[in-house]
């Protein structure tokens, strides 16, 4: 199986939302069924159906939680380093067409916040990142054409 990389607090925030849909969401939806079911007629029953539908969520996001959990590799970014980017680590960039300088951290999949300056190691910009070094220019063609950028800083923080 694959190993999920992520940060001790990425790791947390999972295992959080795998107590809370384990403890507290799963016994509130087993209770709204068996409130729908005792309305009656489940063919016609809206409430049963969406609450089915909702139960039919939770579990599945249970069984991936469980299975990323399982399979984590947390990486501690305070004992990283090194001059090229890797996981964790935190990029100023230059983009060279709207001449602004960005800065992102790159995290696991299940972090990645772009509002908060959070990238996804998966994703084109943070695939495309991964092993340059200060002073090298990433290329990346999007929908609304080609980004140019330009690694100015790397640090592990």
């Amino acid at each position: 199986m694959e190993k999920v990389h992520m940060t001790p607090e990425g790791f947390k925030n999972l295992e959080e939302e795998l107590k809370t849909l384990k403890f507290i969401e799963r016994p509130e939806i087993v209770k709204a069924i068996a409130e729908a079911r005792a309305l009656g007629d489940l063919s016609e029953n809206a409430e049963y159906q969406y609450s089915k539908n909702k139960q039919g969520f939770i579990e599945g996001r249970i069984k991936e939680l469980e299975s990323k959990l399982s399979r984590a590799e947390i990486i501690d970014i305070t004992k990283l380093n090194g001059s090229c980017v890797k996981f964790g680590a935190t990029v100023m960039l230059f983009d060279n067409s709207s001449e602004i300088e960005i800065t992102y951290k790159i995290v696991g999949v299940d972090e990645s916040d772009i509002k908060k300056r959070l990238l996804s190691v998966e994703s084109p910009l943070g695939k495309a990142l991964i092993g340059k070094n200060v002073g090298d220019e990433v290329k990346l063609h999007t929908p609304s054409g080609i980004k140019e950028y330009e690694v100015m800083d790397i640090k592990y923080i």
